[in-house]
């Protein structure tokens, strides 16, 4: 069995999943189908202060499917409401190669394998007001962003004189 990507309407992935899951066991299917997966990851936000965890689907719009690639297997999948085409070139599908595979599956080597993505609501040149620590309601211009320990290096003015400081992502709010 080879892996193959197919391409869903937007938002459609999961319901996609559930149903070709649903036909191949109905149709007994199963040895010519191995896995549906919807490839997630876990990204870090922070929205008002809190640090959030969430899944969000690492392809938005595309499943993987390991099946047996032949009419029937295609037509099988290509009927199901919300999968619009396989992947691949001139109408036909095109089988992932095994690193794709073992890199999305996380079984790649370590330098390729992603870990958890932070998504920082800041940008540099960005208003932001202080809303915790020593220079609490202050306001300040992102001057730097360190997203791998989640702080800002933000310009503030003291006395008249712009001053740098390091802040946390949860210690400051946009303005």
């Amino acid at each position: 069995m080879k892996w193959y990507v197919v391409h869903t309407y937007s938002g459609q992935e999961g319901k996609v999943k559930q149903h070709l899951e649903a036909v191949v066991e109905k149709n007994g299917l199963k040895e010519q189908f191995g896995k549906v997966l919807l490839p997630m990851r876990e990204v870090t936000t922070v929205q008002k202060g809190k640090k959030t965890v969430r899944d969000r689907k690492f392809f938005p719009s595309y499943l993987l499917v390991e099946m047996e690639m032949n009419k029937d297997t295609m037509h099988c999948v290509t009927d199901i409401p919300g999968v619009t085409h396989f992947v691949g070139v001139d109408n036909k599908p095109q089988p992932l190669r095994k690193a794709e595979v073992d890199r999305i599956l996380g079984q790649g080597t370590p330098e390729v394998q992603e870990t958890g993505v932070v998504e920082i609501p800041f940008h540099s040149g960005d208003k932001v007001r202080i809303k915790d620590g020593p220079f609490k309601d202050f306001d300040g211009t992102v001057e730097e962003i360190n997203p791998e320990k989640g702080k800002l290096k933000v310009m503030v003015s003291v006395f008249g004189r712009s001053t740098p400081v390091e802040l946390d992502f949860t210690q400051v709010d946009a303005v």
